[in-house]
């Protein structure tokens, strides 16, 4: 598998599959779990300042696994895009777990 994080870091190989869980704290450092109601996404785009996400994804709040398949890391093309993800809370206030960082997305070897 060609994938690392590293300090939030996503380096991935175009076409591999992703699967890695989210930890989720409060300001004070304590571990939020997650109720039904809320509602957690990953979304990479381009740059930040584009309007549309190139990939969204909802992140399960009972097992807060992020899952990328092959399919959706097979369209995109070799370089640096930018990924956030947040959590709407069941109150509608919306938090901001990881913002913006990068996501290389790297060569499949030569076979």
């Amino acid at each position: 598998m060609s994938c690392t994080i590293k300090n939030n870091v996503i380096k991935i190989t175009q076409g591999d599959t992703l699967v890695t869980k989210i930890n989720i704290t409060d300001a004070d450092g304590e571990e939020y779990v997650p109720v039904a109601e809320d509602s957690i996404r990953f979304a990479v785009k381009k740059e930040y300042t584009d309007k549309t996400p190139l990939i969204v994804k909802a992140i399960p709040w009972d097992t807060l696994v992020l899952r990328l398949e092959t399919e959706d890391t097979s369209l995109l093309k070799i370089g640096e895009y930018r990924y956030d993800i947040e959590i709407t809370l069941s109150d509608g206030t919306v938090s901001t777990i990881i913002p913006w960082q990068k996501m290389i997305v790297t060569e499949q070897a030569a076979t």
